[in-house]
């Protein structure tokens, strides 16, 4: 759709009419000459001298050109638009941010895949987290991995795609044997504080318990609260192995419970597959929808075409010039002074 943004300069196309019609004509002083028998050469022509000025007035042709290239002046003034289709965005109002354990417990294999097969803990969590992102198409996600240390995978983006491609390439044991879950979680909490949504979810799987984070899981939980975050955690396994690879689901559910998050455990595939259903649920995807139209300017246009109007005019009267001028210099020729 065209639109004009400034239409109110229209006004001035009739400007050069009226200003015709109501100001008087240009006059110019000009030296004269005075002769003494004026008054007879008046009496011989029929004709009183008087006061005025000679007009030029040009041909109907030539008004008609000079008005259009007026015209095709004020329309550009007044930027003529072109009103494209809308474009629709939309812009995700929660971010949501994954931690992945990588520790050497998560090499046991006790978890099917989607064939039914015996498979590692890891590869049967990112069989279902593809599913996941799979189904969170439009929000932002940002992906942590963690072992003796935590890495950011992936910082908050919308491109699921990549999200899921670099989860895939996550290997056991890659950041380390051990679980850091305190500092991991210290590592999210500073990635949310790049975020400008007020909506913002942690969701911790591990099979393990904390050895040795410099800020205890608890404490961790603690300043995600106060920073708004809500952490749902998740934790897979046998929840009676001792050691290092025990599960600290007391832990666990204490984190879930100091941000106001869900604590969920899952002993096999399905029920880690209810789990991430489950989440989809009370974590439905909020996005915030902004469109807005194109604007093209074509002023370019209708200047170009005055410009062009213009120009071929006074190629045309320079043409016309040497023709006449060619013509006169013939006839000079064939009719030499006597």
């Amino acid at each position: 759709m065209l639109s004009l943004a400034y239409p109110w300069l229209l006004v001035l196309l009739p400007a050069p009419w009226l200003l015709k019609r109501w100001l008087p004509d240009y006059q110019e002083a000009k030296p004269a000459l005075r002769v003494p028998f004026m008054h007879r050469l008046a009496e011989a022509s029929g004709q009183m001298p008087g006061p005025g000025s000679a007009v030029l007035a040009g041909h109907g042709g030539q008004k008609l050109l000079l008005f259009i290239v007026w015209s095709l002046l004020i329309v550009a003034l007044a930027r003529p638009q072109l009103l494209e289709e809308p474009i629709v965005e939309e812009r995700s109002l929660r971010d949501m941010l994954l931690l992945v354990d990588l520790s050497g417990s998560m090499e046991a294999q006790d978890f099917t895949d989607a064939e039914g097969n015996m498979v590692d803990r890891l590869t049967a969590v990112k069989q279902v987290l593809d599913a996941f992102f799979a189904r969170r198409d439009g929000d932002r996600v940002g992906l942590i991995l963690f072992g003796s240390a935590a890495f950011v995978q992936v910082p908050f983006t919308d491109d699921l795609d990549v999200v899921r491609e670099l989860l895939g390439e996550a290997q056991i044991r890659m950041l380390g044997p051990r679980t850091m879950l305190g500092d991991a979680m210290g590592l999210a909490i500073n990635l949310f504080e790049r975020s400008e949504v007020d909506e913002r979810v942690l969701i911790v799987l591990t099979d393990g318990n904390d050895t040795g984070s410099l800020v205890p899981p608890e404490r961790a939980a603690e300043i995600a609260r106060d920073n708004g975050v809500v952490v749902h955690t998740i934790a897979i396994g046998d929840p009676a192995a001792a050691g290092e690879q025990a599960l600290d689901e007391k832990t666990l559910g204490n984190i879930a419970t100091i941000t106001n998050g869900g604590y969920f455990h899952a002993n096999d595939r399905q029920e880690l597959e209810e789990i991430y259903s489950h989440l989809d649920e009370i974590n439905p995807r909020q996005v915030e929808t902004q469109s807005y139209r194109p604007l093209t300017d074509l002023y370019d246009w209708p200047l170009a075409a005055g410009m062009l109007i213009t120009l071929l005019y006074i190629l045309f009267l320079e043409i016309r010039l040497r023709y006449f001028n060619r013509r006169m210099d013939l006839t000079t020729a064939e009719n030499p002074a006597d």
